[in-house]
């Protein structure tokens, strides 16, 4: 049978993780498979000295935590379908029209290893989209260019100036690596020196000045 003519053909997924899932995951298997046997050693060693359900507590503190946080590491993934961003977290999932965004910031936390991240609001949900991250020296990575694109297209919809001026930033940035600019002409890079020349700590929230002036 065939499809409706009229009917739209579905948005596909575009993921918006800085490193993919994909890449991390066998390291994530080893270290809570590598948790459970600590924790069962534990548990039989405990064995020797007390009893069976103690013991078994015993390896469950030792082991879980880590197993628990490796499993959540992998479930956590984030993406976006047309204007809408979905973050898939241990328990369920947040979804966040980026076109109807009451508040749209671009944060930076200086460190040694920067990171530039997009702080949006719609009503009482806040999330934040990790865009890129550098190191001292230099190196670092990005959101690659179809995350950028459909960020910047989504941001673009929305009727928020800040949202507007964010979209430009990213379409520059796009650019910039599309066509393998150097650091120092891409905008997220120059944010994030931005941020550590003003020597703050705590995370830096760019001015729409300051947005304006790096797009």
């Amino acid at each position: 049978m065939d499809a409706n003519p009229d009917q739209p053909e579905p948005v596909p997924p575009v993921g918006l993780d800085l490193v993919a899932p994909e890449m991390y995951a066998p390291m994530l298997r080893r270290l809570a498979v590598a948790a459970a046997g600590v924790g069962i050693g534990a548990a039989l060693l405990a064995a020797t000295v007390v009893d069976w359900p103690i013991a078994v507590a015993v390896g469950l503190v030792v082991g879980l935590p880590t197993v628990g946080y490796a499993l959540a590491l992998r479930r956590r993934r984030m993406w976006v379908t047309g204007t809408t961003v979905h973050a898939r977290r241990v328990f369920g999932e947040r979804k966040l029209e980026l076109s109807a965004a009451t508040g749209v910031e671009i944060l930076v936390f200086p460190a040694r290893l920067s990171r530039i991240a997009l702080r949006v609001t719609a009503g009482p949900d806040v999330q934040l989209i990790p865009l890129a991250m550098y190191t001292d020296a230099g190196s670092g990575r990005e959101l690659h260019l179809l995350g950028l694109r459909k960020l910047a297209d989504a941001l673009a919809a929305s009727h928020l100036a800040a949202a507007v001026a964010v979209s430009a930033l990213l379409v520059h940035q796009l650019r910039a690596e599309a066509r393998d600019a150097g650091l120092e002409e891409r905008p997220l890079y120059r944010a994030v020196q931005l941020a550590r020349a003003k020597d703050y700590v705590s995370p830096v929230v760019l001015s729409d000045r300051e947005v304006a002036e790096l797009g």
